[in-house]
């Protein structure tokens, strides 16, 4: 006995070695396997509970169990979750009574981050209606589109946004559309004051019957891509995708005795979705913010003893951009969840604000394939992980930059990219990841799908994203397609040329891109910057740093300085227009300079510099 219990100890410690040294991310991938499990366990028991368990059911749980915990922290004031249920009780029954709302009417919401976006939601969500999130930034023609893309009948406005509704208000009163506005007063001929109708309305419980038809696959939200590409598209957001995202804060380790601290827009997935719906699904407390502030987001921390945050875009790089402080690891904050930080910055965060784990995510609204970098992988998006694969179907394709287009075989099907090679994002539609589209956009929702990918009458959603896997099963994010642009027969990748940028001294943003030169294939590399405060542009150390880190063919041959790059609502950098705009300095009002290879510096572009380019006269 003592016998096979030494050889058992002794095969333990000889697997223990093992592992450690050929799967050291093993203990990693199979607690998110099995967070995994036990998430696709409880959307399958969802799926089957009649009548259909949603996120609001999950909502009115929390609220049994704990009415007095605190739900939302904003502004000095605090919201129950007792609270908050019977303000949005109030909500949908005044929205019944004075807009006549019904199980599966749509209403857009035009709102501002304040808590009353929640409950305006939870009360439509209590009378069965689908919530559009409309963009609180856009204006005139993309707010008409995409109120007209979900096909709404309402639309609900905070009081602060009234000239927004004012310049539209002629188009939506011929279009019969009824508008609300949360105010107690309102004099304008056509728009509803609806806070007045809302706290004179009963705050008791609402009949499960008004939503009775609503299962698992109907419509709850419509969530607007961010129009880095053009118009915004609305993406229709199912139930069972509310579910699937909700999870997100479970598989990254968020437990209920978590603070998440909410400073991303509410219209936008990443803070509807994984951090508010996230929330209720692990019954936590939130706080909400009108909009993210690097100065003041550490104190906020301290002040509500955040646990968990969230970033997205810039914001990481706007924290590491503030000046230092003795106190910067004075905090709680153990979890930072989002997408789209750099490398260089990843690690300065750390370096800087301590040992938080990062949760680097990939998705997208619309899609069905996304990842995590649960093992907090500088750099990394995520795993390739077996399990994930076997039920969400996905694989790198080889993509013609140049083409735009999946490389196919003489069969005409694609060609799955190597380990290590940069590939096109595709993943299978199935029953159990379905591709739902676009609201009102049959054209931009058929452009998504990919046909005759690895066998013939096969489907896949085309991401439009470039990714690597690395021989360790590491995934990482490349560039965007049409972002990467094609010059002197080499891929440029805006991201990394972006990166080499950012490291010079007087550079404080980077928005790179490829332009048409007349005469020329492909697209020359052009960046927009913007500049650190009180610095001016440096010629040299920028030729400097460009010719030392970047081959010829991805130099920026052209520099635009800006005083601040457009971005999106949820701090992704616009580039259409600034493709569109060129590099003609009779027609653009900001500085351009012009690298010019003999006198290794950057040049003022001036129009006979442009005049030699476009002549062909200067050899690119």
């Amino acid at each position: 006995m003592y016998i096979c219990f030494s050889v058992l100890a002794g095969l333990a410690v000889l697997c223990f070695f093992y592992i450690s040294a050929f799967c050291p991310h093993f203990g990693e991938d199979f607690a998110y396997i099995l967070r995994s499990i036990k998430c696709g366990i409880r959307l399958t028991k969802y799926k089957k509970i009649k009548p259909f368990y949603s996120i609001l059911d999950c909502f009115l749980d929390a609220v049994k169990r704990h009415p007095k915990k605190i739900f939302v922290h904003f502004e000095g004031r605090s919201y129950t979750y007792g609270e908050v249920d019977k303000q949005s009780n109030k909500v949908a029954r005044a929205l019944q009574a004075e807009a006549r709302l019904k199980e599966g009417d749509t209403v857009a919401l035009f709102l501002a981050n304040e808590p009353s976006f929640i409950w305006t939601w939870l009360g439509l969500a209590k009378l069965g209606c689908p919530a559009a999130l409309l963009n609180f930034n856009i204006r005139s023609k993309s707010l008409l589109h995409c109120f007209s893309c979900c096909g709404a009948k309402v639309i609900i406005a905070s009081s602060e946004l009234q000239d927004a509704v004012e310049e539209v208000l002629p188009t939506l009163r011929e279009q019969g559309i009824s508008v609300y506005l949360m105010s107690d007063s309102c004099s304008v001929q056509g728009i509803t004051a609806l806070s007045d109708k809302i706290s004179k309305a009963s705050d008791q419980p609402l009949s499960r019957d008004l939503r009775a038809n609503i299962h698992i696959r109907s419509t709850a939200l419509y969530i607007y891509t961010s129009g880095t590409t053009g118009l915004p598209k609305a993406a229709i957001v199912t139930h069972e995708r509310v579910w699937a995202a909700s999870f997100l804060q479970s598989i990254s380790g968020v437990t209920a005795e978590d603070i998440f601290y909410i400073n991303l827009p509410l219209y936008h997935s990443a803070g509807f979705l994984i951090g508010m719906t996230g929330a209720i699904e692990r019954g936590i407390t939130i706080v909400l913010k009108r909009k993210f502030s690097a100065s003041q987001f550490w104190d906020d921390c301290r002040k509500y003893d955040i646990t968990v945050m969230q970033y997205i875009g810039e914001t990481l790089r706007y924290l590491c951009n503030t000046p230092k402080k003795d106190d910067e690891k004075n905090h709680k904050v153990r979890i930072a969840i989002g997408n789209g930080v750099r490398t260089d910055v990843w690690s300065e965060f750390l370096h800087r604000f301590g040992d938080i784990k990062v949760r680097e995510l990939y998705a997208a609204t619309e899609g069905n394939i996304g990842f995590v970098n649960y093992t907090s992988k500088i750099g990394a998006v995520g795993r390739v992980n077996f399990v994930h694969r076997f039920f969400f179907p996905y694989t790198l394709i080889k993509f013609d930059i140049e083409k735009e287009e999946p490389v196919r075989d003489s069969q005409g099907l694609c060609i799955e990219a190597a380990v290590g090679e940069t590939g096109l994002l595709v993943g299978r539609v199935t029953k159990r990841s379905p591709f739902v589209g676009y609201a009102g956009n049959k054209e931009q929702t058929e452009k998504k799908r990919l046909r005759d990918v690895l066998k013939k009458g096969d489907l896949y959603f085309n991401t439009g994203d470039l990714l690597r896997f690395d021989k360790d099963n590491f995934v990482y994010f490349q560039d965007r397609v049409g972002d990467t642009f094609r010059w002197k027969g080499e891929n440029v990748a805006t991201s990394e040329v972006a990166d080499i940028l950012t490291m010079v001294h007087c550079i404080l943003e980077a928005n790179v891109y490829g332009v048409k030169v007349e005469g020329h294939e492909g697209r020359v590399g052009m960046a927009a910057l913007t500049l650190e405060e009180g610095q001016k542009f440096d010629c040299s150390a920028t030729y400097t740093q460009v010719v030392n880190y970047l081959p010829a063919y991805a130099r920026p041959r052209f520099i635009r300085i800006q005083p601040c790059l457009e971005m999106t609502g949820t701090f992704k950098m616009k580039k259409v227009k600034l493709v569109e705009e060129g590099f003609n300095p009779a027609h653009i009002k900001d500085p351009l300079y012009f690298l010019d290879p003999e006198k290794k510096t950057y040049v003022p572009l001036t129009e006979e510099i442009y005049r030699t380019i476009v002549s062909k006269e200067v050899k690119l």
